[in-house]
C-alpha cells in the first residue's frame, strides 16, 4: 500500500522540527562570571549571546554580574560559573597562595589598565611629574599594589608623594576641586571621568602605566580545572566564539554596546561605545600584533609574575606562571 504524498509531507515536517528541537537542547550551557559590573568593557560576552557567535557553537550561556577579580575566581573554582573575568595578577596570587584550581585560558587585555588622571591646567604632563604631588586613590584598586614599583622603576622617591585614599565615587571630585593633583583610575573610566570633569569645565590628561614600564597582561578568561577537564570541546568553543566577538566589538563600537545595552538596560549606549574606543589600545596594541590577540607569550607572562611578586612580597620561586594559565584552547 502506498503512503499518500500529504502523509509524506507530514511526516518530513515533523522529524525536521524533531531535529531542530534537538539542536537546541544538544546545546551546552555555560554559566560565565564577570569579575565587575556590565559595561563596554566587558562588551565581548555580550556581543557574542547577540550576535549569535554563541549559537553557532552550540553554546547557550548564562552571564553572572560579578564583584571583582578574587569574587570570580572563588566563584570559578567552586563551580558556582564554569568561565570568568578576571584579572590575571589577582589569579596569580590565588595561585601561589592557595593554589586554586583555575587557569586563564585567553588574555583580554595584553596591557595593565592603570592610569594617573590629572587636570590638563596642572603642570603634570608625564609620569616623572608625579613627584611631590597629592595622590588620591581607592583603597580596593589593586594598583594601588603596584603603585610603589611604578613609582621607583620611573625614578620618584615614593615619600615624596601623599597618597590619599577616598571612596571610588569621590575620587575624580577630589580631583576636579583641587583637593589632589593626581587621581588613579583605570582605563576603562577614562570616558565616565572626562564626562564628569566637562560637568564642572575641566578637562582631563590621561598618563597610562603601561607608558611607564608597566608591561604585563591583565584582564583574561579563566576556567575551573574540572570544566577544562570534563568539556575541553566546550571550553574551544566558547574561546572560538568569545574570540570572533572581540574582534567584532572593537570594529563596531556602536553596535557592541547596544548590545550590552539590550541585555543590561541600565548600561548607557553611547558611554559603553566611548568606553569600547577609549580601551581599544588594551586589546589591540603592538603586543597582540606581534603575539596575537588572547596569546600569553612565556617572557610577558613571567614579567607579569616578576612585577606581581615582587608588590606582593611573594618569593619568585613560590610559583611557576606557566601552572595559571592553558595554551590549549585557543
Amino acid at each position: 500500500m502506498k503512503t499518500p504524498i500529504s502523509h509524506l509531507k507530514t511526516l518530513t515536517l515533523s522529524l525536521s522540527l524533531a531535529c531542530a528541537s534537538a539542536n537546541s537542547w544538544a546545546a551546552d550551557k555555560v554559566t560565565f562570571q564577570l569579575d565587575w559590573l556590565p559595561g563596554g568593557d566587558k562588551a565581548p560576552v555580550y556581543v557574542a549571546v547577540q550576535q549569535g557567535f554563541f549559537a553557532e557553537q552550540d553554546l547557550d550561556v548564562t552571564i553572572l554580574q560579578g564583584k571583582g577579580s578574587t569574587d570570580a575566581i572563588t566563584k570559578v573554582a567552586t563551580g558556582t560559573a564554569d568561565i570568568g573575568s578576571s584579572d590575571i595578577v589577582a589569579l596569580l596570587v590565588a595561585k601561589a597562595n592557595d593554589n586554586v584550581p583555575v587557569k586563564a585560558i585567553y588574555s583580554l587585555f595584553s596591557k595593565a589598565p592603570y592610569a594617573f588622571y590629572a587636570l590638563d591646567d596642572s603642570a603634570i604632563t608625564g609620569i616623572k611629574d608625579v613627584a611631590g604631588k597629592t595622590i588620591v586613590t581607592s583603597p580596593f584598586t589593586s594598583a594601588n599594589v603596584f603603585l610603589p614599583l611604578m613609582l621607583k622603576k620611573n625614578g620618584i622617591d615614593d615619600s615624596s608623594v601623599k597618597v590619599l585614599k577616598a571612596d571610588p565615587g569621590a575620587l575624580n571630585p577630589m580631583l576636579i576641586t583641587g583637593q589632589s593633583d593626581i587621581m588613579i583610575s583605570w582605563m576603562t573610566d577614562a570616558v565616565k571621568n572626562q564626562q564628569q570633569a566637562e560637568q564642572a569645565g575641566k578637562k582631563l590628561t590621561v598618563l597610562p602605566w603601561y607608558d611607564a614600564g608597566l608591561e604585563f597582561y591583565s584582564s583574561s578568561i579563566i576556567a575551573s580545572d574540572r570544566f577544562l577537564a570534563n568539556q575541553p570541546d566546550v571550553a574551544r568553543r566558547f574561546v572560538a566564539a568569545y574570540a570572533k566577538a572581540v574582534a567584532y566589538t572593537w570594529a563596531n563600537p556602536e553596535q557592541s554596546a547596544a548590545d550590552v545595552h539590550k541585555m543590561v538596560p541600565e548600561v548607557d549606549t553611547d558611554q559603553a561605545a566611548d568606553t569600547i574606543r577609549s580601551i581599544r589600545g588594551l586589546v589591540l596594541n603592538e603586543v597582540s600584533e606581534r603575539d596575537g590577540v588572547g596569546v600569553f607569550t612565556p617572557n610577558r607572562l613571567a614579567e607579569t609574575w616578576k612585577w606581581t611578586a615582587e608588590a606582593q612580597n611573594i618569593a619568585l620561586d613560590k610559583l611557576d606562571p606557566e601552572s595559571a594559565i592553558s595554551r590549549d584552547f585557543y
